[in-house]
């Protein structure tokens, strides 16, 4: 394997998991949830956030392939199902932007920044597709650093919001959404096309096109 395709195959599993990860978008949640709490509170809960978002990605990028098998769920099915979800989260936060309630408790940690803002639907499908086209230490590698990258951005949140401005971050988050609505729609005619709804539909649109002529 050339040096080229090492970067490549690199730069097709960390970019993906960078757009849907979304660390930057996340920012205003963990500013807004950590603000009461003290500067060790503050670091207990974005390690903590950060471990959560770790062992939910690893569960699902070794097992998650197992579970859904289990469950009689193809990855196709499961993409098609996480893009739906991704597209909607997108447009709502394109329009109306993201909402929830502020709960300050320790859980905050796991619950929501861990998952499902850091590492949710979107980010899990990611993981299970790209393990089905590259080598499993590439996603590995890639999902290590993006989560390495979040835990840096988390703790250094405070500056970047003071440089960025909340508006900075905002306009930041909206193009994020529309990127991530661009992969939603690659997401479910990837699964579609996994389930061979593509080749079917292709078949049938070939076989009315050589009944006209």
């Amino acid at each position: 394997m050339t040096t080229q395709s090492i970067w490549q195959s690199f730069l097709l599993t960390f970019v993906p998991l960078f757009i849907v990860i979304d660390a930057v978008g996340n920012l205003p949640f963990v500013i807004s949830l950590s603000e009461e709490m003290s500067l060790k509170e503050r670091n207990k809960m974005i390690n903590a956030a950060v471990l959560t978002a770790a062992l939910v990605g690893f569960f699902f990028l070794f097992l998650g392939q197992w579970v859904l098998n289990v469950m009689g769920i193809s990855v196709g099915s499961f993409a098609i199902g996480g893009g739906i979800i991704l597209l909607v989260l997108s447009v709502n936060y394109m329009i109306g932007g993201r909402s929830m309630e502020i709960i300050k408790e320790e859980m905050v940690a796991v619950v929501p920044i861990g998952t499902p803002l850091t590492v949710g639907p979107a980010t899990i499908t990611t993981l299970l597709l790209l393990a089905t086209q590259f080598p499993i230490y590439y996603v590995v590698i890639s999902f290590t650093l993006n989560l390495l990258i979040v835990w840096l951005l988390f703790f250094l949140s405070n500056y970047i919001i003071r440089f960025l401005g909340k508006g900075g971050v905002r306009a930041i988050s909206k193009i994020s959404s529309l990127l991530l609505a661009a992969i939603a729609v690659n997401m479910m005619i990837k699964g579609l096309s996994m389930l061979g709804v593509l080749n079917i539909a292709a078949s049938v649109l070939s076989s009315l096109c050589g009944n006209l002529t």
